[in-house]
């Protein structure tokens, strides 16, 4: 059941991020973040399908996922990948407007819902998210570094291409995108999970056995209830909030969680898996 709703969210979030391209995007010659901008570059330059080019770029990075961030996230991320070549070769190249401030904007809007959907379910939508992953964790450098980097080229791509104006409206696109993503699920790095708990035992078995991470217990006490409980702080990437969420669903339904923005880590902290 829990497989068939990822393989649904990765056929949901294909199509969205192929209409991105398609109806918006494409046609406006604005190019869109990550792998999906650099297939679109690739395309202009050889006129090959976007579609191709973004599941070609991908083989590569899903191999590397497959061995070094983990086989779950990287199998659906690669679903979602298939899903959105299969779209972007059926659906047509048709705008839906001549207006480029809207088809930047419309575009970074679909293309985010797309991305952040697929996020939200503990997958991504392939490419850069999976190869800054590795990257993070060889060079111990932040996630961010790489997302920069590589939509800094793309913008510079696009001034090179089609003008310093296209670029102005990639650039438009490409913080939209952020903006949904960040509505629908976090571009944070690092998150740490606050979790108030009648079952810390079982909870810290479980994340120790799932998560693999480090677990710190503080005693608590119910302001209400005067319940004697544990709060379990655990410090996460992105990536495993959805499998926490599934976990603490799974062991304590009743628990209550506060999931907040890690902005810095001093000291242990887990990298490869």
């Amino acid at each position: 059941m829990e497989e068939g709703k990822k393989i649904l969210i990765a056929f949901i979030s294909g199509i969205l991020l192929a209409v991105s391209l398609n109806i918006f995007l494409i046609p406006a010659n604005v190019f869109a973040s990550g792998f999906t901008g650099v297939a679109q570059i690739f395309s202009e330059l050889t006129g090959l399908p976007p579609g191709f080019l973004l599941l070609l770029l991908n083989i590569p990075v899903a191999i590397l996922g497959w061995k070094k961030v983990g086989k779950s996230f990287t199998f659906y991320s690669f679903i979602n990948v298939a899903f959105t070549t299969l779209f972007l070769t059926v659906i047509p190249v048709q705008p839906l407007s001549e207006d480029i401030i809207l088809n930047s904007v419309f575009g970074g809007v679909m293309g985010g819902a797309g991305a952040g959907l697929i996020l939200k379910w503990g997958a991504s939508s392939g490419g850069v998210d999976i190869l800054a992953l590795i990257l993070a964790r060889k060079s111990d450098r932040p996630l961010g570094v790489y997302f920069f980097i590589m939509n800094a080229m793309i913008v510079i791509t696009a001034g090179l291409m089609f003008g310093m104006e296209e670029a102005l409206y990639t650039l438009l696109t490409l913080y939209v995108t952020s903006r949904i993503i960040d509505a629908i699920h976090t571009r944070h790095v690092k998150l740490t999970a606050m979790v108030v708990t009648s079952k810390p035992d079982e909870l810290q078995s479980a994340f120790h056995r799932k998560v693999t991470r480090g677990v710190t217990r503080i005693p608590a006490k119910g302001g209400y209830t005067r319940e004697d409980k544990e709060v379990l702080m655990i410090v996460i990437t992105r990536y495993e909030l959805y499998l926490l969420q599934q976990i603490i669903e799974e062991v304590d339904p009743s628990a209550f969680t506060n999931i907040v923005q890690t902005t810095g880590i001093f000291g242990m902290f887990r990298k490869d898996e």
